[in-house]
């Protein structure tokens, strides 16, 4: 049963999620022995269709190339989805803030159920996924003729980038002919890792006190690890941090292979954003402090002193390595 990865992108590049999601569509091609496909969806796009040809394992990119600029809004790559529904048995998204706006347009339209959050494939009609913030797994079993899925993407292996070489192919791209009009775009630039494919992650909670903190103490931190950066919830509600940083449960999950969190306390929210990352390390000046259950290592004292020590202490070592 042939399945369709719908690709995040920013127009001019795929994002890392896409390749995650693949590799979730890669299990259920060979229990299911169907071929993936992806969609490619949006405003002069060409680039990043043949950008996802080359992924190992993909046999079609469809091109959704719109001659107007809301090609990649929500309600349009759903009307275009579900416009090309019948031919596949799933749909598959990331379950980013792009494809948990995406799907359950889908399912609405299909009148089907939405899987969301799928963490592992136990068969061809069953999966798993995390419930009560992540405290608990679900085993999901569906009988609906199409699946729609939402993929956590930290759970899953990248599919390669390279070693594909899918066919192409143009398809229309539907305008859902709301309302909705793009009146410009944004594009964030940073000079750090992207928060969710980072390998390391610095994050500050609401213990840092003040934005001019957050920057003053965490940046030089990031900067020596390499690292993106993020913040708890408190931290962004209490605006030492950008939005886009926010980890956790109603923000951005993340499992890199460091985790440092600095002053934060450790609700289960974000706990359950950040709890399957490779190595955890806590600073907290509070002993009892809930992040310390997750913690692999743990140091109780003043962040503000903690943290430069702990820059300077990096910097020698790199130092003296090199």
């Amino acid at each position: 049963m042939t399945i369709l990865v719908i690709a995040e992108h920013d127009n001019a590049r795929l994002k890392s999620s896409t390749l995650n999601t693949i590799g979730a569509a890669a299990l259920i091609a060979t229990l299911a022995e169907g071929d993936i496909h992806v969609l490619v969806a949006g405003h002069n796009v060409k680039a990043v269709s043949e950008a996802a040809a080359r992924i190992a394992g993909v046999s079609k990119v469809l091109l959704a190339d719109a001659a107007f600029p809301e090609g990649d809004l929500a309600e349009n790559i759903a009307a275009t989805v579900t416009a090309l529904q019948g031919a596949y048995g799933y749909i598959l998204t990331p379950a980013t803030v792009y494809g948990k706006n995406i799907a359950p347009r889908i399912a609405a339209r299909l009148d089907v159920a939405q899987i969301s959050d799928v963490t592992s494939i136990v068969s061809a009609d069953t999966f798993e996924r995390p419930i009560y913030a992540g405290n608990a797994i679900a085993t999901v079993k569906s009988h609906d003729p199409v699946k729609v899925i939402t993929v956590r993407t930290t759970a899953f292996n990248a599919a390669s980038e390279e070693g594909g070489g899918a066919v192409q192919e143009n398809v229309a791209s539907i305008d859902a002919g709301l309302s909705s009009r793009i009146v410009r775009r944004e594009v964030t630039k940073l000079d750090r890792p992207e928060l969710s494919s980072a390998r390391r992650v610095v994050s500050g909670g609401r213990g840092v006190g003040s934005p001019e903190n957050y920057a003053k103490v965490l940046e030089p931190l990031a900067d020596t690890l390499g690292a993106a950066m993020g913040a708890s919830r408190a931290a962004v509600d209490a605006g030492f941090a950008p939005n886009d940083y926010q980890v956790g449960q109603t923000g951005k999950i993340v499992a890199p292979e460091l985790y440092v969190a600095v002053g934060i306390s450790g609700a289960i929210q974000h706990l359950a954003g950040m709890k399957d990352s490779r190595v955890v390390v806590a600073i907290n000046k509070d002993p009892e402090a809930p992040i310390f259950s997750v913690a692999d290592y743990g140091l109780v004292g003043d962040l503000f002193s903690v943290v430069p020590e702990l820059v300077e202490a990096l910097n020698n070592k790199v130092v003296h390595q090199v």
